[in-house]
């Protein structure tokens, strides 16, 4: 059983200002009434939500997606500028794929890479969200500038996937190399990853292992998870600190944060706070730890769908 047995399976075309071109994004959908976006992090893809999904679609019109990059999603090659897995980018795909499907405004949920996603579609494009709740995340911008030892150990592969070789000219350096490492020694990089979030392992069916090693250990799925952790180092923060300079803050009706006890986020004094000083004033933002480490859909699904159905109404 995936979870999403009852799903439709499409690959909606959508337009990359960056690229000058249409991509294809993954989108698997289900249910009828209100729209609700999903959205998936780093290593995974849609199938993160196997254990919330068919649930949620008895209430919602659930569609769950493979962010630009991961999973059956396309992986366009990144540039210098890093701009085609830019957040900003990766959300438009988003906003297109829900207007696909008939849905203007709607609620999102998300973890990880696209809470973080999630975040930039909702300073952008305020009037498509009705409400959101992001799991085990704080701003990006904020976690670079509170960088710490225990951040930069725990989050190690912020800092690896980033990595250019170096080189003495500019034009001799190369991103590849990072992405040629893990694909030589998958299992050891899984395994790197796994050590790092050993609360989550017991949720980790091997259905669902095996899933997102599938998904994960291609050159072309590799390349794009690279990029997006090399845009949000670069031209993410570029339009962060815009932002924050311009006093642009997020103005939804609604915020909802959700992090594990056992993460790095509660280390880092929780999420509530932090994502206040983000929103603007009008903004209702609660949140609370729950007992779980990173991965939460898959750790604590029944937390997610009380705070959700309790949430989205």
């Amino acid at each position: 059983m995936t979870g999403f047995e009852d799903f439709s399976y499409e690959r909606v075309k959508v337009r990359s200002e960056a690229l000058g071109r249409d991509l294809e994004i993954a989108a698997y959908r289900a249910g009828s009434g209100p729209g609700l976006l999903l959205l998936h992090g780093f290593p995974q893809t849609h199938y993160i939500w196997n254990k919330v999904a068919r649930k949620l679609s008895e209430k919602y019109t659930v569609v769950a997606t493979d962010l630009r990059g991961y999973g059956a999603s396309d992986k366009p090659k990144g540039s210098d500028s890093h701009v085609e897995y830019s957040k900003r980018e990766m959300a438009n795909d988003q906003v297109q794929a829900m207007k696909h499907f008939g849905f203007d405004s709607f609620y999102v949920m998300a973890h990880d890479r696209g809470a973080r996603v999630a975040h930039r579609l909702a300073l952008d494009h305020p009037d498509k969200v009705k409400k959101m709740i992001l799991l085990d995340i704080a701003p990006t911008l904020w976690m670079y500038e509170h960088t710490s030892m225990e951040f930069a150990t725990g989050y190690w592969h912020w800092f690896f996937l980033i990595q250019q070789t170096p080189g003495p000219t500019p034009e001799s350096r190369s991103d590849h190399a990072k992405e040629e490492m893990i694909m030589s020694g998958p299992e050891a990089f899984w395994g790197s990853l796994e050590r790092r979030v050993t609360h989550s392992l017991v949720a980790w069916s091997d259905e669902a292992v095996a899933e997102y090693k599938r998904a994960f250990f291609t050159p072309e799925t590799v390349h794009g998870a690279c990029e997006d952790y090399r845009a949000a180092a670069t031209i993410d923060l570029e339009h962060d600190r815009a932002d924050r300079d311009g006093g642009r803050k997020l103005r939804i009706p609604a915020l909802k944060v959700l992090w594990g006890k056992q993460g790095m986020i509660e280390r880092m004094g929780g999420a509530v706070g932090v994502f206040k000083g983000y929103c603007d004033e009008s903004v209702e933002v609660s949140g609370r730890s729950v007992g779980s480490g990173h991965y939460i859909p898959e750790e604590v699904p029944e937390d997610v769908l009380s705070e959700a159905t309790g949430f989205f109404v």
